[in-house]
């Protein structure tokens, strides 16, 4: 019984193998982000709308990609960001691209606003050290992930559907390869409270 009152991390070995039937085969990493777990994979950040930072949006009038484009990420990370101009390790981006409707309003006529229906959303967790380099989803500093709304699980977000980030995920964001593949000019989150 010393070994458990010196190190916390032997008694919690020792209750994953005495109840290794409740222990998840993979667990997250939550040192380096509570959305990735041992493999690289990358789970959906459920509840990000409340407890994440809006940084800005993006609005597309057009195409399979219309509608507003509302992006997200820790607190923390709009601070780290804020002080060394760099996105820290771990930090999540979440854009949710929500369709679009239109109407007159005292505003002014043709006025575009966010309606109820999701089209998907786009993750990306920042890995500066290259972690998960054999995971095809994990490279140029980022992971990457596709989810779309889905009536068939409890969660209502299909699992990750980008299956290799160079094919699925990296040409949009080659065009903002010198500000580390991040459209940074719709965000003024990142820049003040303003």
């Amino acid at each position: 019984m010393a070994i458990f009152k010196k190190s916390g991390l032997a008694l919690r070995l020792a209750v994953m193998c005495s109840c290794a039937w409740f222990v998840p085969a993979v667990m997250a990493d939550s040192s380096f982000s509570p959305y990735v777990d041992e493999t690289g994979g990358i789970s959906f950040p459920q509840g990000f709308r409340t407890s994440m930072v809006h940084l800005g949006s993006w609005f597309v009038p057009d195409g399979g990609a219309s509608g507003f484009h509302d992006v997200y990420t820790e607190a923390a990370t709009v601070e780290v960001y804020r002080k060394t101009g760099k996105f820290p390790d771990g930090a999540t981006i979440v854009k949710a691209l929500r369709a679009h409707s239109s109407g007159d309003y005292t505003t002014g006529d043709g006025v575009n606003f966010a309606n109820q229906e999701l089209k998907q959303w786009f993750v990306m967790i920042k890995d500066s050290t290259g972690r998960y380099a054999d995971n095809p989803l994990w490279g140029n500093g980022w992971g990457w992930g596709l989810y779309k709304p889905s009536e068939d699980t409890s969660s209502g977000v299909t699992a990750n559907l980008a299956a290799d980030y160079k094919a699925d995920c990296l040409g949009c964001h080659v065009p903002a390869r010198q500000t580390d593949l991040i459209y940074i000019e719709a965000y003024p989150t990142l820049k003040s409270d303003h």
